[in-house]
């Protein structure tokens, strides 16, 4: 096993300790399907956790421990303000796994795309709307009908 690959799964353990403190708060200031869409978005990134921690141990490094606090880039004060934050939260473990997915193990690259697949998906599922399928490309207008020959 690499030294790098052993470190880029303590970079990608910081992502998820950090994005565990903060759906620890979101789930307290959140109510309904939105906390239960919390709750589940904490439950899966414990399980991630979990998972790098043996991934590190098992390949002769040593997890690294969570902050006792993190900064958060805003305080979510409304239920907009929370998803906006979980959708955030979810593009920085995207980037973390993004790092992962150089590693030089095949399983662990496999792994990394898997986390980055379900953080976009989460993300995505706190965004008010869905993005457009072309981002970027302007909107046609709608074609104008065609006279049909009358005869």
């Amino acid at each position: 096993m690499s030294a790098a690959d052993v470190e880029k799964l303590r970079k990608a353990l910081a992502a998820e300790h950090a994005a565990l403190f903060a759906y620890g708060l979101l789930g307290a200031r959140t109510s309904g399907s939105l906390r239960d869409r919390m709750s589940a978005a904490f439950d899966a990134h414990r399980a991630r956790r979990d998972q790098l921690r043996g991934f590190i141990t098992t390949r002769g490094g040593r997890p690294i421990e969570p902050d006792a606090s993190y900064a958060l880039p805003f305080f979510p004060s409304n239920a907009t303000l929370a998803a906006k934050l979980a959708a955030h939260l979810e593009s920085g473990v995207t980037a973390a796994y993004l790092e992962l997915a150089a590693a030089q193990d095949v399983s662990l690259r496999r792994y990394a795309a898997l986390a980055m697949q379900e953080a976009v998906t989460r993300a995505y599922s706190f965004r008010p709307a869905q993005p457009s399928a072309f981002p970027g490309m302007p909107i046609a207008a709608a074609p104008s009908p065609t006279p049909t020959p009358s005869g």
